[in-house]
């Protein structure tokens, strides 16, 4: 069975995603959008640089065609994105964003995610938030793991990941600013770093049965300048608290690598529970931009297929997403 999609936004992320998806052999994209006038018109095949073509790029959503799915790659904003997945709800389309805030937004977007369940139950269809961090690396991933101990007390998460590949984004993580210029522009609030800790960390609390008293989101701070003067890694982490205790403690180095730094990208896991703690270490680490988009790609179908209403990565099965995700064509699209 062949599931008709649509893509909305064709950023970075969203032209990997489309160029992915066009490789599947059960996926048939039939319509993409993006409000990028120097993209609106152009031929989908042309934008990837490919040679199929055949897809007409429209300005807006509301110009697509009927399809099974719909996949959004536009913004980390929820707000902003529900007032694009509403209408596609209603108009029965399943939807699966990248939008960090969608990862598991019923804590901190009790509103909205209401809202979004019980549109797309009404109208019996599905909508998702997929992708790496939320959806993978910091809560089912370590949910995962916990399993192989009999109660888990703590979870501890440190990841160190390479920006190169989200040159449209590198502004809201203050890469590139000198210290005077970084403070600045936090202070006006243009430096935000991670989008999604607060959903990782209540979608993992939720997997291990814990009720948290607090979410605790810590301001981005410089964590390496080159000589140049220029902040070339900055911190930003998280951290989920019961009876003041942090249960859950989250950090990630947003980082522009280079050969002669005395760090690199690698992620660390440790999971404290009663009879052992699981340690996981990965000296390259889980490669952020090709994460986010092989979640995306690997659940398009699965999506279509799930129960209707308002999900997360972790409600998915991993069945499903790990058998979808080799419906791949063999020859490769040039």
């Amino acid at each position: 069975m062949t599931t008709s999609v649509v893509l909305i936004g064709l950023g970075a992320t969203g032209r990997a995603i489309a160029s992915s998806l066009r490789r599947r052999d059960d996926i048939e994209i039939i319509g993409a959008a993006d409000s990028n006038p120097a993209t609106a018109g152009e031929d989908l095949g042309t934008v990837l640089d490919e040679s199929e073509h055949g897809v007409t790029v429209v300005a807006s959503p509301s110009e697509l065609p009927v399809a099974d799915l719909a996949v959004i790659a536009t913004t980390s904003d929820l707000r902003q994105v529900a007032g694009t997945i509403l209408p596609l709800l209603e108009l029965g389309y399943n939807v699966l964003s990248i939008c960090e805030e969608l990862g598991y937004p019923w804590r901190s977007h009790p509103d909205i995610a209401r809202r979004l369940d019980a549109t797309a139950k009404a109208h019996g269809v599905t909508v998702a938030g997929g992708g790496a961090n939320p959806g993978v690396l910091m809560d089912t991933l370590p949910l995962l793991l916990s399993t192989l101990t009999q109660r888990a007390r703590t979870v501890r998460i440190r990841r160190r990941t390479d920006m190169s590949p989200y040159s449209g984004i590198l502004p809201k993580f203050g890469l590139g600013l000198t210290v005077a210029d970084f403070d600045d522009a936090r202070r006006r609030g243009d430096v935000v770093g991670h989008h999604g800790f607060a959903e990782s960390i209540e979608a993992l609390a939720t997997g291990l049965g814990w009720r948290l008293d607090t979410i605790e989101i810590g301001e981005p701070t410089p964590g390496k300048v080159r000589a140049s003067g220029q902040i070339c890694a900055i911190n930003h982490g998280a951290r989920g608290l019961i009876d003041g205790e942090a249960v859950i403690d989250l950090e990630i180095m947003f980082a522009l690598f280079d050969p002669s730094d005395d760090v690199s990208a690698g992620d660390e896991y440790q999971i404290v529970g009663d009879d052992q703690t699981i340690d996981l270490r990965s000296d390259v680490g889980f490669d952020s931009f090709r994460s986010t988009v092989a979640a995306a790609v690997n659940s398009a179908a699965a999506v279509v297929e799930a129960p209707p209403g308002l999900l997360s990565m972790g409600d998915l099965s991993a069945r499903a997403i790990a058998s979808k995700g080799r419906r791949t064509r063999l020859a490769t699209i040039h």
